[in-house]
């Protein structure tokens, strides 16, 4: 399957310069040893990549948690990567692809299944759902708006086809996920502080997640389809991982926000830097100090930085 779509370039980073000193001895000649060059080690991608994220993190006021990996190659640069952050609206990827599997394996016909709700089900951040409270939406309509539009009602009444966020938690278990976790409903789950560890992720965990989702066997391949088609047409991310890297790859994404305390803002993505190519996987989690607003501009700029450290800029 070809997937097509544009992106914003970003504004490049200036490159490290290798170092280089000329320690002069004298004229050349006979018995003499005139200049010696010393040349400074290159500096990795990954020491490269915390580097530019440590200055980074320090403008941003806040915390800055990366993972990338080229699934061509396996090399993989982090920053934070083992740290816990909310998961906020990244949750509703992995919540569809709980759904797909789940109507593959033990229910068909479920993505065609009608679900009705009432306004009393309504709940903050749902565009599509608070359209259609009359004639309800299929399954497979709740995901795409989901995914797509970060419906909040939809990833409701998503999470009680699967048994809730506990199911959602069983769910992170089969993809060998030891770490992920959902407690709360939406918007509940937004309600995070730094020693929280209910509705968490690391950046490293959703990662290897979106990986096995994307390019695994964790989905039956049709269903793998469908997720990713739902992750390319996403409307709400263009500001933050995509914004980061060049208008010509082909970038699927989910985000994820709260600038009411320390939410902070998300993006994870599966990344096609040329057409056939195998996919980059990245996540980027910030949170901020309560009263300041969240910073699409650094989780692109992240996103850069991640792409450098993977040698793809």
């Amino acid at each position: 399957m070809r997937y097509v779509r544009t992106r914003r370039l970003a504004a490049a980073l200036p490159a490290t310069a290798l170092a280089v000193s000329l320690l002069s001895g004298g004229a050349l000649g006979a018995g003499t040893a005139s200049a010696t060059t010393v040349v400074a080690a290159p500096v990795s991608g990954e020491a490269q990549v915390r580097k530019d994220l440590r200055k980074l993190e320090a403008s941003f006021k806040g915390r800055i948690g990366a993972y990338a990996i080229d699934t061509a190659t396996g090399k993989t640069v982090t920053y934070r990567a083992g740290e816990r952050f909310p998961l906020l609206s990244t949750f509703k990827a992995p919540l569809c692809a709980a759904v797909l599997h789940k109507a593959r394996i033990s229910e068909p016909g479920m993505m065609s299944k009608v679900v009705k709700w009432t306004a009393a089900d309504m709940k903050p951040n749902s565009p599509v759902t608070e359209k259609h409270v009359e004639d309800g939406l299929t399954v497979a309509q709740l995901c795409e708006a989901a995914i797509t539009m970060s419906d909040g009602t939809a990833s409701n009444l998503l999470l009680k086809e699967i048994g809730g966020p506990a199911g959602l938690t069983k769910y992170f278990r089969t993809l060998k996920d030891p770490i992920s976790r959902m407690d709360r409903w939406h918007p509940e789950l937004n309600d995070w502080t730094p020693k929280e560890k209910r509705d968490t992720t690391t950046p490293a965990a959703i990662g290897r997640d979106l990986r096995v989702l994307t390019t695994g066997n964790a989905l039956h391949a049709k269903d793998r389809e469908q997720f990713i088609a739902w992750l390319l047409a996403n409307k709400v991310g263009d500001e933050r991982i995509r914004a980061g890297l060049p208008k010509t790859w082909t970038i699927g994404d989910r985000t994820g926000t709260n600038s009411d305390g320390f939410g902070g803002g998300n993006d994870i993505a599966v990344i096609w830097p040329e057409t056939g190519a195998a996919p980059i996987i990245m996540a980027v989690y910030t949170n901020r100090t309560p009263g300041l607003a969240t910073d699409n501009k650094t989780i692109a700029t992240t996103a850069t930085i991640l792409a450098r450290g993977l040698g793809k800029l």
